[in-house]
């Protein structure tokens, strides 16, 4: 797991859950420890099963989750080394921009995405661009919601995008809609800003879209 924020926490908690061994991977793992919110000292405390370890000591993973802040996530799996090369990359980031404050903007759109940037920067790593039109609680626990939903997927390698359908369903998610190569990705990337003024409308994140069909 490549990222400390709550998408991070719940996604590392809800894999350890379903028996997987997991790691946290952080730039910094001192300074982490000593301002993340709630404080990750405490919250560890009460995840024996997790442990935080810097970036490039992740580098044995079969499989990475990126859920880094989107602007830092190219950064971050350089920092993981040639441990990417054959891995598969399950990418969370939005490329969020908050320069001029909220709403944010989007860093990259239109005619590229992050999960293109990606893929671009480490092409011997497999990128599945999913999870990231929806909000952590909602990413592993479609059943929050009162009826059925979808869930998008995006990524070049089809044995990829097989096991990561197989986490998803794991999950709970039934609806997964294949959208084709890792350029789909700027569709689901796009949708944020739609995403996020659904949220301010609404008064909640716990909500999604289903594609009928």
């Amino acid at each position: 797991m490549l990222g400390t924020g709550i998408v991070g926490r719940t996604i590392a908690v809800a894999l350890a859950d379903l028996q997987h061994e997991v790691v946290i991977g952080t730039r910094d793992v001192a300074a982490t420890l000593g301002r993340s919110s709630p404080p990750m000292g405490d919250w560890l405390a009460e995840q024996p099963r997790l442990r935080l370890v810097a970036y490039e000591h992740t580098a044995g993973c079969d499989l990475f989750v990126n859920a880094t802040n989107g602007a830092g996530s190219l950064a971050a799996l350089g920092a993981v080394g040639p441990g990417l090369s054959g891995r598969i990359v399950l990418d969370i980031a939005n490329p969020l921009d908050f320069g001029r404050g909220f709403p944010p903007t989007l860093l990259v759109k239109d005619d590229d995405s992050l999960g293109e940037q990606l893929q671009r920067a480490f092409p011997a790593a497999k990128v599945v661009k999913t999870l990231n039109t929806v909000t952590a609680a909602v990413m592993v626990a479609p059943h929050l919601l009162p009826g059925p939903s979808t869930i998008f997927l995006s990524g070049d390698d089809a044995d990829a995008k097989a096991v990561v359908r197989g986490i998803l369903g794991s999950f709970g998610w039934i609806d997964i809609l294949d959208l084709g190569g890792i350029d789909t990705a700027r569709g689901t990337e796009m949708y944020l800003p739609l995403w996020i003024r659904t949220m301010q409308a609404l008064g909640t994140p716990v909500f999604n879209v289903a594609v009928l069909r």
